[in-house]
């Protein structure tokens, strides 16, 4: 029986990136279902990344696996000391719509706005 692992060595190759591995990995420690549930994700986006198949953007699916697998952190301009991927997540959708609820939010959609990591500013950007 081939695991996950073995999946995605056989579709990348020497070009396995190491966050594929790492989700092929946590695939064959619990199960591609739970880790997709992990993810906020489906089950078929990560076999098809695992089998390299995935048509979509794989950069996204990056950022996810390392935000919510592997804890990363973000250097955000508005904060002194580095964040939680998934913070920085929460306020690029937060800053989406101005709300005056209070003196952080404020601050946070100017910055979340003018931000080069803010995915859906880099989209918006690509179409214009």
């Amino acid at each position: 029986m081939t695991g996950p692992l073995d999946i995605a060595r056989e579709a990348w190759g020497d070009a396995l990136p190491e966050w594929v591995e790492r989700l092929a990995v946590e695939c064959a420690a619990s199960s591609q279902n739970q880790v997709a549930q992990r993810l906020g994700r489906s089950a078929s986006l990560v076999s098809c990344v695992l089998r390299r198949k995935y048509t979509g953007d794989m950069a996204a699916v990056e950022d996810v696996v390392r935000g919510r697998l592997e804890a990363s952190t973000v250097a955000c301009p508005a904060h002194a000391n580095p964040i939680a991927w998934t913070r920085c997540e929460e306020w690029q959708q937060l800053s989406r719509v101005y709300s005056n609820v209070n003196s952080e939010r404020q601050r946070m959609y100017r910055a979340c706005n003018t931000c080069p990591l803010n995915k859906l500013r880099r989209k918006t950007d690509a179409k214009a």
